[in-house]
């Protein structure tokens, strides 16, 4: 068999699956842990922030490490709309968002938050002038993902952050970068926008591996309580 489905996800490169199972076997300690044996862990999980941090072009204490680039647009989609709600009620998404954006749009809506669901043009790329068209007064939240995971266009995430904040500075933008890691420069803070979600499995890591970047200063509620983990978000 020829496996090409590299964006479904990708298989484990044989150097990640060595470093798992060292962690697994050798460094299994409780990273919350103070003795020697959680420090050891604490300091892998650090390093592992600082590599991601690096690789995205943000600071390690922006990085929160989650089970997967789903729950990464959950924490962040829900975690900022739960905060900012006393400011605002409506979330802007486009159409072609990955359904870890798109259901959570709905499953908020639910909850009595006002989504607007942007069209895409045939092209497949956004129009940044038409997603500030879109915000008002109460708009908290725009997402629109920085690769498309069934076409693959690459959308203007920059310009897009520009123009939204242009027209509302305090409406914060978030990015799907699950399919931009690995195959398009990504630089979150370049880019503007103030979340974004990854996962490890589609350049080579583990299943169940995600991060959430969350710029500094932005309030996000966490969606999993107990333990005080990744800065009490996870």
């Amino acid at each position: 068999m020829h496996y090409l489905d590299h964006a479904a996800t990708t298989p484990v490169l044989p150097e990640v699956a060595s470093a798992v199972g060292a962690v697994m076997t050798e460094t299994y300690g409780n990273p919350s842990s103070l003795h020697e044996a959680g420090r050891r862990a604490r300091a892998v999980v650090e390093d592992a922030r600082e590599r991601v941090a690096v690789a995205i072009g943000a600071s390690p204490a922006e990085i929160v490490f989650t089970g997967g680039g789903t729950e990464a647009d959950n924490l962040g989609l829900k975690g900022a709309a739960s905060k900012l709600r006393g400011s605002g009620d409506h979330i802007v998404v486009t159409a072609f968002e990955h359904h870890a954006v798109l259901d959570t749009a709905h499953a908020l809506e639910r909850a009595g938050y006002d989504v607007t669901v942007l069209p895409v043009p045939e092209s497949g790329v956004v129009d940044a002038d038409e997603v500030a068209a879109a915000i008002r007064p109460s708009t908290i939240l725009v997402s629109v993902m920085a690769v498309n995971n069934e076409i693959g266009t690459v959308q203007p995430v920059a310009q897009v952050a520009s123009a939204v904040k242009a027209a509302s500075p305090r409406t914060l933008v978030l990015t799907d970068a699950v399919q931009a890691l690995g195959n398009i420069p990504v630089d979150v803070h370049a880019w503007g926008v103030d979340l974004a979600a990854f996962a490890a499995h589609k350049l080579g890591g583990p299943k169940g591996v995600g991060a959430l970047f969350v710029r500094a200063s932005v309030p996000v509620e966490p969606l999993v309580h107990g333990g005080g983990q990744e800065r009490g978000l996870r």
